[in-house]
């Protein structure tokens, strides 16, 4: 009864390339309408960890569950009928170089659904509204900035309307102003989506702007240390890994 709460549980994962373990024992939960960061230095296994959340590495042991469903021990379909309530943003955007910001963004809907040219035009624009990009949809990837060839993937990413969006590292490559209004973004769309956003990330301004929750993967003792609000992880959690981590770049007191 538990996982009609929670848009996705993972328990007991273990996570291994070949003979070397990249973690165990991971065991948390991700609640509907939050946003949960991946959160941890280089090398840790953040991004393995998504890998596995949307299908493209099978976990060594344990479970990952998506309303209950355990989603890797059914079919392929199946799985892939979880992933189209998901949307992901890699961290490049990863359009397509040759096609305009509207193609990208129409891609999808015409990949998976039977809506009309028209139909399909009507939700391109409203996409690239949502994340202020309405007038550049003529304009190709090379054209546009960085923090926009992001805001353009995040366009793509939501045109099916997910229940989940996955962020792999989205402020890497940005500036601060850029990055702060990704930020903001993602605010904007949990507030008024309810969506349940995911981000894999190092940024200490984007963890503690937007993250209701954070999981630390630890690189030395390979599994989580923390689970919480980034804030009060900072100011109680006894492990000296998470408060090196959360602390970067202050004045020591």
């Amino acid at each position: 009864m538990a996982s009609k709460h929670f848009e996705i549980e993972v328990r007991d994962l273990t996570m291994m390339y070949d003979d070397t373990v990249i973690q165990r024992g991971l065991d948390f939960a991700i609640e509907a309408g939050e946003v949960f960061v991946i959160m941890g230095g280089s090398g840790c296994g953040k991004s393995t960890l998504l890998r596995h959340l949307i299908g493209l590495q099978s976990p060594a042991a344990g479970t990952i569950l998506y309303r209950g469903v355990d989603f890797w021990d059914g079919s392929r379909q199946m799985r892939q009928e979880i992933l189209r309530r998901c949307g992901i943003l890699y961290q490049g955007g990863a359009l397509w170089s040759s096609m305009s910001l509207a193609e990208n963004v129409a891609l999808p809907l015409q990949e998976f659904t039977s809506l009309t040219a028209g139909q399909i035009d009507e939700l391109v624009h409203l996409k690239l509204s949502l994340v202020g990009l309405a007038e550049f949809s003529g304009y190709y990837p090379a054209e546009i900035s960085g923090g926009m060839r992001k805001r353009a993937g995040l366009a793509r990413a939501m045109a099916l309307d997910p229940d989940v969006l996955f962020f792999d590292e989205p402020s890497a490559g940005l500036d601060p102003v850029s990055a702060r209004q990704l930020d903001d973004l993602i605010l904007e769309l949990k507030g008024g989506l309810g969506t349940t956003i995911v981000i894999v990330t190092h940024e200490l301004a984007s963890i503690f702007a937007v993250a209701d929750r954070a999981l630390f993967l630890d690189r030395e003792s390979k599994t989580q240390l923390a689970l919480g609000p980034p804030q009060q992880l900072l100011e109680t959690s006894r492990e000296e890994h998470v408060v090196r981590f959360l602390s970067r770049g202050q004045e020591p007191s």
